[in-house]
């Protein structure tokens, strides 16, 4: 294998960066709201559960939870929650857990202190790799994109980044876990749509670590659970109480449209979309305190001349807020707009924004950017863009290092000894350091062609297609033993 595709360059074996993922410890996030602003908003998510409720599906298992927790539960399905009731649940719910990797011999800490790259997710189309052109997704495309992300070393675990197309239904959700657990050592993150789903992937995930409790201690992939703004189905209800037994983590999240799902105001919308986390938290609480469920919502908002999903500056500074404010309560913030585009192909528009949002994370410090290779608002999934994302995310955490500051850094010695009228390029000292904060970018910097350079003058695209191309010929991976696979399909069958 090519040394580029090792994975020695993980930021896992580099003891320079204090862990891969890390960011918390050599400079802040960056907070655009005052406490005080805080607060508000977290009160106006509280009241509006308190005083219009959210609906939970009647006649589901939610019904008596709730009540037993202290909510009003009307026969239509409407939920009041107190705000004791919902403050109770922000107290009780866990504030980290690891996320292990198919064998249980590496873990993904979700905090607040690192954060994580996933490509994702559930897009229905890919750009067929060989025309270019954008067609609906199969399972094979599913299990390209897992086997992709497994060999790029900034790329952290796996979502079920685009959909087997003909086969949406529940089987099809179950074998979709199943394909990324035969393409990836990776740990996974799964969304689905049916409950029934989400038993099968966890039946399946008994059999990869032994028996419950292992899976308990060691849970191989985090549950997304997608309700829509203050409104969970029976679907949602059943995942949620599902995982929570098992012990599985759980991410519960709507996206929420500014201007059509929820108030187009940036103070409306992070409260709506609070609103909506919190009532997903206190459904998780009452069905087993101390579990992992934490609120994930998108802070998103509708063009007003096209009505389709974008205002970059709204939705940029919306995320930085609701970062902000899972912080003040302790809790990670598994979303994030970063790696995406609303652009049709994976061009300039393209490249300009998922490099944007994704030097946005630098700032917001979420938990998870998980929408990595995203294109076309969500529909179609880019392998190219997944590979930017994956060089950018090492720009991340090179930045995350920050600056370290003593005698040795500020080389006052050498200084003098150099004078004013020399220079540094001969020093011992420069070469001792003269790498140690070097971005070693896959595709820019010194792989950029220049005029004084002998390398071909290729396009951005050419350089990336060029290196896919070798990961999909030459990456490889450790495959299921007989016994497990033969198991596992068993279950998906």
């Amino acid at each position: 294998m090519r040394r580029s595709l090792s994975r020695k360059s993980d930021l896992r074996d580099d003891p320079a960066t204090g862990g891969a993922g890390l960011h918390s410890a050599a400079s802040e996030p960056y907070n655009p709201l005052s406490p005080t602003d805080v607060g508000r908003i977290l009160d106006a998510a509280m009241r509006l559960l308190a005083e219009s409720g959210a609906c939970f599906e009647a006649g589901t298992e939610a019904d008596a939870l709730l009540r037993q927790a202290g909510c009003d539960v009307s026969d239509d399905g409407i939920v009041r929650i107190p705000i004791a009731v919902t403050r109770q649940a922000l107290e009780s719910a866990a504030r980290a857990v690891k996320l292990w990797n198919r064998s249980g011999s590496a873990a993904l800490d979700i905090d607040c202190a690192h954060t994580w790259f996933i490509p994702g997710m559930t897009c229905i189309k890919v750009f067929d790799p060989v025309t270019g052109e954008p067609r609906e997704s199969t399972r094979e495309d599913l299990a390209m994109i897992a086997r992709v992300a497994d060999a790029l070393p900034y790329i952290d675990g796996v979502c079920v980044a685009c959909k087997n197309v003909a086969r949406s239904d529940a089987a099809g959700e179950v074998d979709e876990f199943l394909c990324l657990a035969e393409n990836t050592e990776k740990p996974l993150f799964y969304l689905c749509e049916n409950a029934a789903s989400l038993a099968k992937a966890i039946e399946m995930a008994t059999v990869i670590r032994g028996n419950a409790e292992a899976l308990r201690a060691k849970p191989y992939f985090l549950q997304i659970v997608t309700p829509l703004p203050l409104s969970y189905a029976a679907s949602h209800i059943e995942q949620i109480v599902l995982a929570a037994r098992a012990g599985v983590p759980v991410s519960t999240g709507t996206v929420a449209i500014g201007g059509a799902s929820s108030p187009i105001t940036l103070a409306g919308c992070l409260a709506h979309c609070l609103a909506t986390d919190f009532a997903g938290m206190v459904l998780a609480q009452a069905v087993q305190p101390g579990a992992f469920c934490i609120g994930s919502s998108d802070v998103n908002f509708m063009e007003p001349a096209t009505g389709a999903i974008g205002s970059f500056a709204q939705a940029s500074l919306g995320e930085l807020a609701i970062a902000q404010i899972r912080r003040h309560l302790g809790l990670p913030s598994l979303t994030s707009i970063a790696g995406s585009s609303v652009a049709r192909r994976f061009n300039q528009d393209a490249v300009w924004e998922i490099s944007s949002s994704l030097m946005q994370a630098f700032f917001s410090r979420p938990a998870t950017c998980h929408y990595l290779g995203s294109l076309d608002q969500g529909l179609t999934y880019s392998l190219q863009a997944l590979l930017l994302s994956n060089d950018l995310a090492m720009l991340l955490r090179k930045l995350w290092q920050g600056i370290a500051v003593d005698d040795e850094q500020l080389a006052l010695d050498i200084a003098r000894e150099v004078g004013p009228r020399g220079n540094f390029l001969g020093q011992i000292h420069t070469a001792r350091h003269c790498r140690s904060q070097v971005w070693n970018s896959r595709y820019f910097g010194p792989n950029i062609p220049l005029s004084n350079s002998d390398r071909a003058d290729e396009e951005l695209f050419e350089r990336i297609d060029a290196d896919l191309k070798r990961i999909v010929d030459e990456h490889r991976v450790p495959p299921l033993s007989d016994a497990l696979g033969a198991n596992l399909r068993a279950i998906c069958a």
